[in-house]
Protein backbone atom coordinates (compact mmCIF):
# COMPACT_ATOMS: atom_id res chain seq x y z
CA UNK A 1 0.00 0.00 0.00
CA UNK A 2 2.55 2.42 0.97
CA UNK A 3 4.41 1.88 -2.66
CA UNK A 4 1.29 3.19 -4.30
CA UNK A 5 0.72 6.24 -5.56
CA UNK A 6 -1.61 9.09 -4.10
CA UNK A 7 -4.62 10.78 -5.82
CA UNK A 8 -5.95 13.49 -4.07
CA UNK A 9 -9.46 14.00 -4.70
CA UNK A 10 -11.46 17.14 -3.97
CA UNK A 11 -14.69 16.87 -3.78
CA UNK A 12 -14.50 12.95 -2.62
CA UNK A 13 -18.26 13.05 -1.33
CA UNK A 14 -19.37 14.47 -4.40
CA UNK A 15 -20.29 12.69 -7.83
CA UNK A 16 -17.39 12.74 -9.86
CA UNK A 17 -14.93 12.79 -6.75
CA UNK A 18 -16.87 9.44 -4.98
CA UNK A 19 -16.51 7.98 -8.40
CA UNK A 20 -12.55 8.27 -8.83
CA UNK A 21 -12.23 7.41 -5.37
CA UNK A 22 -14.61 4.45 -6.41
CA UNK A 23 -12.81 3.45 -8.90
CA UNK A 24 -9.18 3.70 -7.47
CA UNK A 25 -10.51 1.64 -4.16
CA UNK A 26 -12.00 -1.12 -6.57
CA UNK A 27 -9.10 -2.07 -8.56
CA UNK A 28 -6.60 -3.40 -5.84
CA UNK A 29 -4.11 -4.48 -8.27
CA UNK A 30 -3.51 -0.57 -9.66
CA UNK A 31 -0.91 1.99 -9.20
CA UNK A 32 -2.42 4.63 -7.12
CA UNK A 33 -4.54 4.81 -3.85
CA UNK A 34 -7.18 7.54 -3.25
CA UNK A 35 -6.99 10.37 0.06
CA UNK A 36 -9.96 11.52 -0.01
CA UNK A 37 -10.74 15.43 0.57
CA UNK A 38 -13.17 16.26 2.51
CA UNK A 39 -14.93 19.04 4.63
CA UNK A 40 -16.32 16.20 7.14
CA UNK A 41 -14.95 12.88 7.56
CA UNK A 42 -16.95 12.26 9.86
CA UNK A 43 -20.42 12.24 7.08
CA UNK A 44 -21.58 9.34 6.14
CA UNK A 45 -20.31 9.47 2.42
CA UNK A 46 -16.63 10.17 4.42
CA UNK A 47 -16.96 6.80 6.38
CA UNK A 48 -18.15 4.87 3.18
CA UNK A 49 -14.85 5.99 1.14
CA UNK A 50 -12.75 5.29 4.39
CA UNK A 51 -14.08 1.73 4.77
CA UNK A 52 -12.86 1.19 0.61
CA UNK A 53 -9.67 1.65 2.31
CA UNK A 54 -9.13 5.09 1.16
CA UNK A 55 -7.64 7.64 3.02
CA UNK A 56 -9.86 10.54 3.86
CA UNK A 57 -8.38 13.95 5.02
CA UNK A 58 -10.07 17.51 6.21
CA UNK A 59 -9.59 19.86 3.65
CA UNK A 60 -11.48 23.05 2.30
CA UNK A 61 -11.21 24.01 -1.27
CA UNK A 62 -11.74 27.19 0.60
CA UNK A 63 -8.81 26.68 2.53
CA UNK A 64 -5.40 27.26 0.45
CA UNK A 65 -3.43 25.59 3.20
CA UNK A 66 -5.91 22.77 4.11
CA UNK A 67 -5.21 21.55 0.26
CA UNK A 68 -1.23 22.57 0.41
CA UNK A 69 -1.29 19.71 3.42
CA UNK A 70 -3.57 17.05 1.63
CA UNK A 71 -1.53 17.61 -1.51
CA UNK A 72 1.78 17.31 0.00
CA UNK A 73 3.35 13.64 -0.57
CA UNK A 74 0.54 13.02 -3.75
CA UNK A 75 1.26 12.15 -7.21
CA UNK A 76 -1.72 13.67 -8.31
CA UNK A 77 -4.95 15.49 -7.60
CA UNK A 78 -8.05 15.25 -9.09
CA UNK A 79 -9.85 19.61 -8.95
CA UNK A 80 -13.46 19.89 -9.49
CA UNK A 81 -15.73 22.55 -8.24
CA UNK A 82 -19.37 22.48 -7.46
CA UNK A 83 -21.20 25.51 -8.82
CA UNK A 84 -24.27 25.08 -7.39
CA UNK A 85 -23.65 24.87 -3.64
CA UNK A 86 -23.46 28.51 -4.02
CA UNK A 87 -24.43 30.04 -7.83
CA UNK A 88 -21.43 31.92 -7.90
CA UNK A 89 -18.52 32.25 -10.64
CA UNK A 90 -16.01 34.15 -9.11
CA UNK A 91 -15.89 31.83 -5.74
CA UNK A 92 -15.86 28.82 -8.47
CA UNK A 93 -13.02 30.90 -9.67
CA UNK A 94 -10.92 31.11 -6.28
CA UNK A 95 -11.41 27.98 -5.85
CA UNK A 96 -9.90 26.52 -8.81
CA UNK A 97 -7.20 29.69 -8.48
CA UNK A 98 -6.70 27.76 -4.74
CA UNK A 99 -6.56 24.23 -6.47
CA UNK A 100 -3.95 25.34 -8.97
CA UNK A 101 -1.62 27.06 -6.48
CA UNK A 102 -1.72 24.08 -3.52
CA UNK A 103 -0.72 21.40 -6.74
CA UNK A 104 1.73 23.87 -7.96
CA UNK A 105 2.95 23.74 -3.86
CA UNK A 106 3.23 20.26 -3.55
CA UNK A 107 4.77 19.09 -6.81
CA UNK A 108 2.16 17.22 -8.54
CA UNK A 109 3.03 15.17 -11.33
CA UNK A 110 -0.66 14.85 -12.86
CA UNK A 111 -3.86 17.44 -12.54
CA UNK A 112 -7.48 16.62 -13.62
CA UNK A 113 -9.30 19.58 -14.20
CA UNK A 114 -12.49 19.14 -14.28
CA UNK A 115 -14.17 21.80 -16.62
CA UNK A 116 -16.42 23.32 -19.44
CA UNK A 117 -16.23 25.49 -22.13
CA UNK A 118 -16.41 29.32 -21.79
CA UNK A 119 -19.17 29.78 -24.19
CA UNK A 120 -18.28 33.39 -24.76
CA UNK A 121 -15.58 31.90 -27.34
CA UNK A 122 -18.64 31.03 -28.99
CA UNK A 123 -21.50 33.71 -28.02
CA UNK A 124 -19.55 36.70 -27.27
CA UNK A 125 -21.33 39.38 -24.49
CA UNK A 126 -22.38 41.28 -27.40
CA UNK A 127 -24.61 38.58 -28.82
CA UNK A 128 -27.67 39.14 -28.38
CA UNK A 129 -29.37 35.62 -29.36
CA UNK A 130 -28.98 34.72 -25.45
CA UNK A 131 -29.11 37.41 -22.68
CA UNK A 132 -25.88 38.42 -20.67
CA UNK A 133 -26.03 36.65 -16.87
CA UNK A 134 -24.73 38.15 -14.13
CA UNK A 135 -22.89 41.45 -16.32
CA UNK A 136 -20.30 39.26 -17.63
CA UNK A 137 -21.60 35.36 -18.30
CA UNK A 138 -23.74 33.61 -20.93
CA UNK A 139 -23.62 30.42 -18.99
CA UNK A 140 -21.93 31.28 -15.62
CA UNK A 141 -21.05 28.01 -14.69
CA UNK A 142 -19.95 26.89 -17.79
CA UNK A 143 -17.61 30.35 -18.79
CA UNK A 144 -16.35 30.39 -15.09
CA UNK A 145 -14.65 27.29 -15.26
CA UNK A 146 -13.26 27.45 -18.92
CA UNK A 147 -12.00 30.74 -17.76
CA UNK A 148 -9.71 29.16 -15.00
CA UNK A 149 -8.34 26.83 -17.02
CA UNK A 150 -5.88 29.81 -17.18
CA UNK A 151 -4.39 29.03 -13.55
CA UNK A 152 -3.16 25.73 -14.56
CA UNK A 153 -1.47 26.45 -17.80
CA UNK A 154 -0.17 29.56 -16.25
CA UNK A 155 1.32 27.90 -13.70
CA UNK A 156 2.64 25.45 -15.82
CA UNK A 157 1.36 22.61 -14.54
CA UNK A 158 0.92 19.23 -15.90
CA UNK A 159 -2.82 19.38 -16.19
CA UNK A 160 -5.22 17.34 -18.10
CA UNK A 161 -8.85 19.26 -18.75
CA UNK A 162 -11.26 16.72 -18.38
CA UNK A 163 -15.28 18.29 -20.11
CA UNK A 164 -17.59 16.31 -18.76
CA UNK A 165 -21.24 16.30 -19.92
CA UNK A 166 -24.74 16.14 -18.96
CA UNK A 167 -25.44 14.36 -15.49
CA UNK A 168 -28.07 11.36 -16.26
CA UNK A 169 -27.84 11.57 -12.68
CA UNK A 170 -29.78 14.91 -13.03
CA UNK A 171 -32.86 13.48 -13.26
CA UNK A 172 -32.76 11.48 -9.83
CA UNK A 173 -31.82 14.93 -8.22
CA UNK A 174 -32.05 17.67 -10.12
CA UNK A 175 -36.04 17.70 -10.87
CA UNK A 176 -35.86 16.77 -14.61
CA UNK A 177 -37.02 13.33 -14.73
CA UNK A 178 -40.31 12.90 -16.10
CA UNK A 179 -43.33 14.79 -15.10
CA UNK A 180 -46.99 14.62 -15.13
CA UNK A 181 -48.51 16.99 -17.79
CA UNK A 182 -51.85 18.24 -17.92
CA UNK A 183 -52.64 15.65 -20.32
CA UNK A 184 -51.83 13.07 -17.82
CA UNK A 185 -48.99 11.87 -19.70
CA UNK A 186 -45.04 11.79 -18.31
CA UNK A 187 -43.12 13.81 -20.43
CA UNK A 188 -39.88 15.09 -19.89
CA UNK A 189 -39.22 18.84 -20.99
CA UNK A 190 -35.79 20.52 -22.85
CA UNK A 191 -35.02 23.53 -24.95
CA UNK A 192 -33.49 20.48 -27.05
CA UNK A 193 -35.15 20.90 -30.24
CA UNK A 194 -33.92 17.90 -32.31
CA UNK A 195 -30.56 17.97 -31.20
CA UNK A 196 -28.11 15.59 -29.64
CA UNK A 197 -27.31 15.75 -25.72
CA UNK A 198 -24.19 13.93 -24.25
CA UNK A 199 -25.11 12.76 -21.11
CA UNK A 200 -23.17 10.34 -18.83
CA UNK A 201 -23.57 8.61 -15.79
CA UNK A 202 -22.10 10.43 -12.86
CA UNK A 203 -20.22 7.66 -11.61
CA UNK A 204 -18.76 6.96 -15.13
CA UNK A 205 -17.01 10.51 -14.74
CA UNK A 206 -14.84 9.50 -11.99
CA UNK A 207 -13.58 6.08 -13.61
CA UNK A 208 -12.83 8.21 -16.88
CA UNK A 209 -10.42 10.21 -14.80
CA UNK A 210 -9.08 6.80 -13.27
CA UNK A 211 -8.23 5.66 -17.00
CA UNK A 212 -6.96 9.29 -17.46
CA UNK A 213 -4.38 8.75 -14.26
CA UNK A 214 -3.35 5.75 -15.59
CA UNK A 215 -2.13 6.47 -18.77
CA UNK A 216 -0.73 9.66 -17.43
CA UNK A 217 1.76 11.11 -19.97
CA UNK A 218 -0.42 10.77 -22.94
CA UNK A 219 -2.87 12.95 -21.91
CA UNK A 220 -0.97 15.69 -19.96
CA UNK A 221 -1.26 19.22 -21.52
CA UNK A 222 -4.13 17.94 -23.65
CA UNK A 223 -8.32 18.17 -23.58
CA UNK A 224 -10.62 14.91 -22.79
CA UNK A 225 -14.35 15.01 -23.87
CA UNK A 226 -16.23 12.28 -22.03
CA UNK A 227 -19.80 11.13 -23.09
CA UNK A 228 -21.83 7.60 -22.53
CA UNK A 229 -24.57 8.32 -25.18
CA UNK A 230 -25.37 11.57 -27.42
CA UNK A 231 -28.77 11.31 -27.22
CA UNK A 232 -32.03 13.60 -28.71
CA UNK A 233 -34.50 14.13 -26.30
CA UNK A 234 -37.20 11.67 -28.44
CA UNK A 235 -34.29 9.09 -28.27
CA UNK A 236 -34.16 9.47 -24.27
CA UNK A 237 -38.08 9.58 -23.83
CA UNK A 238 -38.22 6.62 -25.52
CA UNK A 239 -35.39 4.89 -23.66
CA UNK A 240 -37.75 6.01 -20.54
CA UNK A 241 -40.49 4.76 -21.50
CA UNK A 242 -39.35 1.13 -22.44
CA UNK A 243 -37.68 1.01 -18.69
CA UNK A 244 -40.73 2.29 -16.73
CA UNK A 245 -43.45 0.27 -18.66
CA UNK A 246 -44.75 3.84 -19.54
CA UNK A 247 -45.66 6.48 -22.13
CA UNK A 248 -42.81 9.06 -21.80
CA UNK A 249 -43.06 11.84 -24.46
CA UNK A 250 -40.41 14.94 -25.26
CA UNK A 251 -41.44 18.19 -24.46
CA UNK A 252 -39.36 20.61 -26.64
CA UNK A 253 -39.84 23.87 -25.46
CA UNK A 254 -37.89 27.18 -26.54
CA UNK A 255 -34.65 28.01 -24.72
CA UNK A 256 -36.33 31.43 -23.12
CA UNK A 257 -39.35 29.60 -22.10
CA UNK A 258 -37.06 27.43 -20.27
CA UNK A 259 -34.94 30.16 -19.14
CA UNK A 260 -38.23 31.73 -17.83
CA UNK A 261 -38.99 28.31 -15.24
CA UNK A 262 -38.49 30.04 -11.92
CA UNK A 263 -36.63 27.49 -10.43
CA UNK A 264 -32.99 28.63 -9.16
CA UNK A 265 -30.38 28.79 -12.25
CA UNK A 266 -33.54 28.05 -14.83
CA UNK A 267 -31.49 31.36 -17.10
CA UNK A 268 -28.18 29.64 -16.70
CA UNK A 269 -29.30 26.24 -17.35
CA UNK A 270 -31.91 27.75 -20.32
CA UNK A 271 -28.99 29.28 -21.78
CA UNK A 272 -26.62 25.73 -21.24
CA UNK A 273 -28.74 24.34 -23.62
CA UNK A 274 -29.44 26.86 -26.18
CA UNK A 275 -25.20 26.29 -26.14
CA UNK A 276 -25.23 22.51 -26.84
CA UNK A 277 -28.67 23.02 -29.19
CA UNK A 278 -26.65 25.84 -31.54
CA UNK A 279 -23.52 24.47 -31.14
CA UNK A 280 -24.58 20.59 -31.70
CA UNK A 281 -21.62 19.78 -34.01
CA UNK A 282 -19.00 20.91 -31.67
CA UNK A 283 -20.36 19.82 -28.56
CA UNK A 284 -21.03 16.10 -29.15
CA UNK A 285 -17.52 16.37 -31.04
CA UNK A 286 -15.53 17.28 -28.50
CA UNK A 287 -17.42 14.38 -26.53
CA UNK A 288 -16.48 11.32 -27.71
CA UNK A 289 -18.01 7.89 -26.84
CA UNK A 290 -15.11 6.32 -27.81
CA UNK A 291 -12.93 8.49 -26.06
CA UNK A 292 -14.83 7.64 -22.74
CA UNK A 293 -14.87 3.92 -23.48
CA UNK A 294 -11.21 3.81 -24.19
CA UNK A 295 -10.57 4.71 -20.70
CA UNK A 296 -13.42 3.34 -19.06
CA UNK A 297 -14.68 -0.46 -20.94
CA UNK A 298 -17.08 -0.09 -18.25
CA UNK A 299 -19.10 3.09 -19.75
CA UNK A 300 -22.82 2.78 -19.39
CA UNK A 301 -25.30 3.53 -21.73
CA UNK A 302 -28.64 5.55 -21.15
CA UNK A 303 -30.71 1.85 -21.11
CA UNK A 304 -27.81 0.50 -18.92
CA UNK A 305 -27.95 3.26 -16.23
CA UNK A 306 -31.79 3.54 -16.56
CA UNK A 307 -31.74 -0.38 -15.75
CA UNK A 308 -29.96 -0.02 -12.08
CA UNK A 309 -31.99 3.59 -11.36
CA UNK A 310 -35.63 3.83 -12.73
CA UNK A 311 -36.70 3.13 -9.29
CA UNK A 312 -34.36 6.20 -8.03
CA UNK A 313 -36.03 8.65 -10.28
CA UNK A 314 -38.71 10.84 -8.91
CA UNK A 315 -42.32 10.65 -11.16
CA UNK A 316 -44.55 13.80 -10.54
Amino acid sequence: MTNKKIIAVAGATGAQGGGLVRAIQNDPGGEFTARALTRDVHSTKAKELAALGAEVVAADVDDMESLKQAFTGAYGAYCVTFFWAHFSPRKEQAEAMSMAQAAKHAGLQHIIWSTLEDTRQWVPLSDDRMPTLMGRYKVPHFDAKGEANQFFTGLGLPVTFLLTSFYWDNFIYFGMGPKQGPDGHLAITLPMGDKKLPGIAAEDIGRCAYGIFKKGPEFIGKSAGVAGEHLTGAQMAAAFGKALNRDVRYNAVPPEVYRGSGFPGAEDLGNMFQFKHDFEEYYCGARDPAVARSLNPALQSFAQWLAQNKDRIPLE
